[in-house]
């Protein structure tokens, strides 16, 4: 048995199955939609939600796990004998979750838990996760589980793009004098993670272009050498993340590409229609 148990959140948005072979815990955040209330990946999926989306007037709202999610999850990993617990959440500047996560930690006994502010979301942090839970499977212990993923980090990107800047506006991760910036000439600003906070990287006027760009920031990456992990991110339009996926790989010989989504949590802040790309350079 592992002696390390690796715990995360539902907005890694990582697969059922992935989780289970690799023995992931995953504390899901909730979505309001109306008068209901969901767990984010248990009780709503991500077609439901922009299903449901299509059909609410209101902006759905968001809020992190409960401290005594994360404070039941600890204890029970104590309880089947793991000796230390990592924790990887979503960006601590834009969710309470990885606060709540270290609030429930201070409260557990006799077994340490490390806490690892992934400093972004989705698929990013989704490589944090694999990576980790993929080393404690081969009884690395937290401290050099903890490196490498710092390791990561220093090459890992992700930019992105959004139908609206209204919901990042609404949502309060996205400020102001940024939302009027955004709506001047109607552009299409490419949005990126900075020092953990949703900040516009360029302003661009159309989609395709905001693409285009999107490709030569990774372009000039992977010709640098080595292999890369590379991710395209959709918010309910599978067909454009598949055809830009298929064009990453036709043109980059280096590159293992796959398809993610924005699920509900992420996607009540972005916004159905949003695309991006992240990637980071493979060291293992």
């Amino acid at each position: 048995m592992n002696k390390v148990a690796i715990v995360t959140d539902s907005t890694a948005y990582l697969a059922p199955d992935i989780r289970d072979q690799y023995s992931i815990e995953m504390v899901p955040l909730n979505v309001v939609i109306g008068e209901d209330s969901y767990q984010e990946e248990i009780d709503l999926t991500t077609s439901q939600f922009y299903k449901l989306l299509k059909n609410t007037e209101k902006l759905p709202t968001t809020s992190q796990p409960a401290i005594g999610h994360f404070l039941e999850t600890f204890e029970k990993l104590k309880d089947q004998g793991y000796e230390e617990i990592i924790t990887i959440h979503l960006s601590s500047k834009i969710s309470g979750t990885y606060q709540s996560a270290m609030s429930a930690a201070s409260m557990v006994e006799d077994i340490s838990v490390e806490g690892f502010d992934s400093e972004i979301s989705c698929a990013p942090q989704g490589y944090f996760v694999l990576e980790a839970a993929k080393m404690a499977a081969e009884g690395a212990d937290a401290k050099s589980i903890l490196a490498h993923l710092k390791e990561i980090k220093t090459t890992l990107k992700a930019y992105f793009m959004v139908d609206s800047l209204q919901h990042l506006h609404r949502g309060g991760r996205l400020n102001a004098a940024q939302l009027v910036v955004g709506n001047l000439l109607k552009i299409k600003p490419i949005l990126h993670f900075e020092e953990g906070s949703i900040v516009p990287f360029e302003k661009v006027r159309t989609e395709k272009k905001a693409v285009a760009r999107i490709c030569q920031l990774l372009e000039e990456d992977v010709t640098q050498g080595g292999a890369y992990k590379v991710t395209v991110i959709h918010a309910n339009r599978l067909e454009s993340a598949q055809t830009l996926a298929k064009e990453i790989q036709v043109k980059f010989e280096n590159v293992e590409v796959d398809i993610s989504h924005f699920g509900p949590v992420i996607g009540t802040h972005l916004g159905e229609g949003s695309l991006g790309v992240s990637w980071y350079k493979l060291s293992r």
